[in-house]
């Protein structure tokens, strides 16, 4: 059987706070989108979800997608690149037309979206998105192609996410930096949505919580479209640091030892499971040394790692929990999907589903065949929202060309003719 025709390369580059992941995917002849090769490098200057070092970024960047040029064998020059920094505010703007009744033609529709366009106010910041989500006939029927319907009033809700220009002028540089064009930037939370939720559950009403590493945000989701987006300062890192600043130990070795053994859930056996670790002075663990407050000669009980994650895991689900109230989760919806690096700890969903009160899934990329195993967990799930926004070319009113206008020259008017030829023929 012959293989399916790639006939569009897609690239997408996720920037994260803890690693640099790129990934290759073709688009088929049949409508598949095929991973072809796949790269990750650590990153080495990013922090927040902010470029902090913008040389050792580019080299991050340029070492990861030359891996996964390696792995598809092919070279590649334009990307998608996922911007997860705390400045972004999200939006929506509602515009109608008065049709008096009459049938919908596309120039009509071209109207409105030109209006919502203008009618967009950035408040200083710089427009990451502006898409049409949901056209509305009369004020109340949500309608997905408007066009050919008779109406009395046309509507459209355009979902806007807005963010600091400075970072993204950053985030554009390196990337550039790496000898590459960038297509565009686009949101962590709407290419991670695009990944790990369903249309019906973006419909229904859901939250989605990425914890990342250095930051964790949280988007709710309803009617179809991203209706509020907040970020929180923390993230799967600071857990790291807690371990490694609570038992005395590298940052490396701490990494390692949370996620080999680390637990969002206490167990009566984690008392008496000994986890040996290393002085920062060596990898060898010295006998005697005690390493930490909770360290006796080299070792720590499980229970006291697990409750040092517990204790940084409760002040983000207290953060979490405060977004939620504050965008009326309540009222729109009751399902929290977690994804991110963060959300591949064991036990992290059944704890976040009593810190939350609300039923928890982990949300895993799909939509995408032939996805590497290491690369289909949730810390690659913007990775691969990505790669869909890219195949799925969404309208964006930033790149819709203003409407033309026809200029109407007004002949001379037939009397003016008249007395002119008069004043000729007299004078």
């Amino acid at each position: 059987m012959p293989q399916p025709k790639v006939e569009k390369l897609i690239t997408a580059v996720d920037i994260g706070s803890w690693k640099v992941s790129a990934l290759i995917a073709g688009r088929t002849d049949t409508g598949e989108l095929a991973i072809l090769g796949t790269g990750q490098r650590e990153s080495r200057g990013v922090r927040r979800g902010f470029i902090a070092d913008m040389e050792r970024t580019e080299l991050a960047v340029r070492e990861t997608v030359e891996q996964a040029e390696r792995v598809a064998g092919t070279n590649i020059e334009d990307v998608w690149v996922s911007f997860s920094g705390g400045s972004l505010v999200s939006d929506v703007v509602t515009v109608e037309r008065d049709m008096g009744g009459y049938r919908i033609e596309q120039p009509d529709i071209d109207d409105l979206l030109t209006t919502g366009q203008q009618g967009i106010d950035p408040d200083g910041r710089i427009v990451l998105h502006a898409q049409p989500t949901c056209f509305t006939i009369n004020g109340k029927v949500p309608v997905k192609k408007p066009l050919g319907m008779h109406a009395d009033l046309l509507g459209v809700d355009i979902h806007v996410v807005l963010a600091d220009g400075a970072p993204l002028a950053n985030l554009d540089l390196c990337v550039r930096g790496a000898y590459l064009n960038v297509n565009s930037i686009v949101a962590s939370p709407i290419a991670t949505g695009l990944a790990c939720l369903s249309e019906e559950e973006r419909d229904l009403g859901v939250a989605l919580v990425e914890m990342g590493a250095g930051v964790t945000n949280v988007s709710l989701y309803a009617g179809g479209m991203l209706v509020g987006l907040h970020s929180i300062p923390m993230g799967a890192s600071d857990i790291t640091d807690d371990i490694a600043s609570s038992f005395g130990i590298r940052r490396s070795q701490a990494e390692r030892i949370k996620c080999f053994y680390g637990s969002a859930m206490q167990n009566p056996r984690d008392f008496r499971e000994m986890i040996e670790i290393a002085p920062p002075h060596g990898d060898v663990a010295v006998p005697g040394q005690a390493a930490g407050p909770n360290a006796e000669g080299g070792k720590i009980t499980r229970a006291a790692l697990v409750g040092v994650i517990c204790e940084r895991l409760n002040q983000i689900m207290t953060e979490v929990n405060a977004a939620l109230a504050g965008m009326g989760f309540n009222s729109t919806g009751r399902q929290v999907v977690l994804t991110g690096g963060g959300a591949e700890m064991k036990g992290i969903a059944d704890y976040a589903q009593g810190a939350l009160g609300r039923a928890v899934r982990i949300g895993r990329p799909r939509g995408l065949s032939a996805m590497p195993e290491a690369h289909s967990g949730p810390a690659f799930a913007t990775l691969a929202g990505l790669a869909l926004y890219g195949a799925s070319n969404p309208v964006d009113l930033r790149t819709m060309a203003p409407a033309p206008q026809t200029v109407h020259r007004l002949g001379t008017p037939l009397w003016w003719q008249r007395m002119m030829r008069a004043i000729k023929a007299n004078y």
